[in-house]
């Protein structure tokens, strides 16, 4: 064999076992399917799993600096937790009329995934797929967006996603046919010539979704633009967050400091004030503390009279934007508090994890795990075999 022909046998040797893992597939990341395992162990404290089986729920956690998007359900016999590896997961929004999952990726390019239950499964050579009681969310769509898009959260506004644009200071519509328009934005960042949108001014980063835009309520790191942009060092962050009105596009809370995670409950906004690790509520022009967790508060979704709030360790080159935490003492894990006195019911704690953007809770029956289970379950067959004759 001539040395072309031996060095041509080898890269098409090589190229025909490339792309042979359905994660890598499914995630467009050619490493998907080395996850370290050390991410994966847990620890309960208190009844977090009890919570979650008394109300039949599944959690969607997505851990954006781990490249992990989680779902946390209670099982029949033992907990059964599950993944999918993305880039860099942050917001998710739940469309509950369609029966869609919508997952913001923040790496560049940004994307927005889709994710399904599936119903059943096609083993290889069956007649007729097998009903799949767990219905496990898998991959249906992708939509690219510029990484100067910046996603954070997402949300469902009048049956509509929309997103927050930290990049642009806006929030987006996004239309089911593609289409991408900027529909909202502080009037601190207008101008004689329109919106600033050409760069992150100040950290525009939740969304408090209402049945229309001016209903609705955002979160920001500041009020206006400053001299220094929110991803310096040195960018003034004690007490300057803000809560901004959708309808007057104005502030009508101060005070908060690095806010994530605004979201609306029977006509109250909520907020993760992540810099000093508490969940409160807004009360006129005030934040009221309800609980204090350990470490940086962002992830909210309620369920009753629960809520379930994400603590993340801080970044060392981020210390500085939390100045009411001790870093040194911050976990990362999920939380169940009850929303009246604030008491800690159940917690989920990874040791080795670190950050946690956002939480949804939906109903155990519309799905209860994603397509990898962590520990005994997680076979490489049942996983090939439910990528390969999935149906929806």
């Amino acid at each position: 064999m001539s040395a072309i022909a031996s060095v041509a046998e080898a890269l098409h040797a090589a190229h025909d076992r490339a792309w042979r893992s359905p994660r890598a597939v499914a995630a467009h990341w050619a490493s998907a399917d080395q996850v370290d395992p050390r991410l994966l162990v847990c620890a309960e404290r208190g009844a977090f799993w009890a919570t979650l089986a008394e109300r039949g729920l599944t959690l969607l956690v997505t851990r954006e600096y781990e490249h992990l998007v989680m779902a946390l359900h209670p099982g029949r016999r033992a907990p059964l937790v599950s993944y999918l590896p993305l880039p860099h997961p942050s917001g998710l929004a739940v469309d509950r009329r369609r029966g869609v999952v919508h997952v913001a990726c923040t790496r560049n390019p940004n994307q927005i995934v889709e994710l399904v239950p599936a119903r059943g499964m096609r083993a290889p050579g069956a007649r007729a797929p097998q009903a799949l009681a767990d219905r496990p969310l898998v991959p249906a769509v992708a939509r690219f967006l510029p990484g100067a898009t910046y996603l954070h959260d997402l949300a469902m506004i009048g049956g509509t996603l929309h997103a927050n644009s930290v990049g642009a200071n806006a929030i987006l519509r996004i239309d089911r046919t593609g289409r991408v328009r900027r529909v909202w934005w502080p009037k601190s960042v207008e101008t004689a010539r329109g919106p600033r949108c050409d760069r992150n001014l100040l950290q525009l980063n939740s969304i408090a979704a209402g049945r229309t835009l001016r209903d609705s309520f955002f979160t920001a790191s500041a009020e206006r633009p400053g001299l220094l942009p929110p991803g310096h060092p040195d960018f003034p962050v004690d007490r300057r967050g803000v809560l901004f009105s959708g309808a007057s596009r104005t502030v009508v809370v101060r005070g908060l400091t690095r806010p994530h995670s605004a979201r609306l409950r029977r006509g109250r906004v909520w907020v993760a004030n992540s810099g000093y690790g508490e969940l409160g509520v807004c009360e006129g022009e005030r934040f009221v503390p309800v609980a204090t967790l350990g470490g940086w508060t962002r992830g909210l979704a309620f369920a009753g009279e629960v809520a379930f709030v994400g603590t993340s360790r801080v970044l060392p080159r981020f210390h500085q934007y939390a100045p009411g935490l001790d870093p040194a003492r911050c976990v990362c894990g999920v939380h169940a508090v009850e929303v009246r006195s604030g008491r800690v019911l159940g917690s989920l704690i990874w040791p080795f994890g670190n950050q946690i953007f956002a939480i949804a809770a939906v109903p155990d029956r519309f799905t209860r795990r994603l397509p990898i289970v962590v520990g005994e379950r997680d076979q490489p067959v049942d996983e090939q075999t439910l990528f390969y004759g999935f149906t929806t």
